[in-house]
């Protein structure tokens, strides 16, 4: 059995899902783009080839090698994008929650059921249908669990509106000895650089006590200052529009000490030495075209 525990996003990694770019299947059309941002690509014939994103992961995998950690990889399903392991699934303290994703990614959820095998079914839970939640807006953080939703009456019209207020109220009944704190994020059909797909394409914690920052990611300014109370304006570092746009938020943690960022980042990864850090630079700019970085890409299973 796997001993499943997450409490946070940064304490010493032991166990993570990695997706796979391994078949990831033709260049979609532009009425098949999930985001705004790989509309944006597809449209510019600037799409990221396989080639690429495989060669970008191995660099990611790497990483996880050099520091110890069990690797997991979804099954392969021919012609088909498994690189966003976050959406499809997440763990808080000792519970492995199913995500209710888009209907036509439920594949890669069975592509990763080899793992779900190992985990006490007691401790595997499906929410009811009428509860959208995804990984990607979902932060454990010690005390509290951290939730992007969007909270518009125009929910339904958005594609990139993830998380519903459905999805914070099953979180908070599964872990009702947490603080549950959800952020209405700003949403974009059309235009990338205005839209906050999850909540770690605007905020995320590093370290113990420090976090990356997007003011302008969130509808309403006094989510923006809860975070800025609770970490202290000196322990954030705030990105740009066009930082967030390359994804600067969506670093991954493999310790408190410890994070994994793409090459390009200079401003972020020369801060984050400045605080301290081993920065693990690889590239994922192509990856990156399609709205998901880092984060996105891996499923924690186990942490200290």
């Amino acid at each position: 059995m796997l001993p499943l525990h997450i409490t946070n996003e940064t304490s010493r990694l032991r166990a993570v899902v990695l997706g796979t770019a391994v078949s990831n299947g033709p260049t979609p059309t532009a009425e098949e783009a999930y985001d705004p941002k790989s509309l944006e690509h597809i449209l510019a014939g600037t799409y990221p080839i396989e080639a690429d994103m495989v060669r970008e992961m191995e660099a990611f995998h790497d990483v996880f090698k050099k520091y110890d950690v069990q690797v997991f990889r979804p099954e392969i399903i021919e012609n088909y994008n498994q690189i966003f392991s976050r959406d499809i699934g997440f763990v808080i303290e000792d519970t492995f929650i199913k995500a209710n994703i888009l209907p036509d990614r439920e594949r890669e959820l069975e592509a990763i059921q080899y793992i779900i095998d190992q985990i006490n079914p007691a401790k595997v839970q499906r929410p009811p249908e009428e509860v959208h939640i995804e990984g990607g807006d979902v932060m454990p953080w010690n005390d509290y669990i951290f939730i992007g939703t969007y909270k518009g009456s125009d929910y339904k019209d958005y594609i990139t509106a993830r998380t519903n207020m459905e999805g914070v109220a099953y979180i908070q009944s599964l872990f009702p000895n947490k603080i549950v704190k959800e952020f209405d994020l700003v949403k974009s059909k059309l235009e990338a650089r205005d839209n906050a797909l999850h909540l770690d394409c605007c905020f995320q914690p590093v370290g113990k006590d420090k976090g990356i920052i997007y003011k302008s990611g969130f509808r309403e300014e006094a989510d923006y200052v809860f975070l800025l109370n609770l970490f202290g304006k000196e322990n954030l570092f705030h990105i740009t529009r066009d930082e967030m746009y390359h994804m600067n938020s969506n670093v991954f943690s493999i310790a408190e000490d410890v994070v994994v960022s793409e090459r390009n980042f200079t401003r972020l990864n020369t801060w984050l030495r400045s605080k301290g850090f081993t920065v693990e630079e690889v590239p994922y700019a192509e990856i990156a075209k399609q709205e998901g970085l880092l984060r996105c890409s891996t499923l924690p299973l186990i942490r200290d």
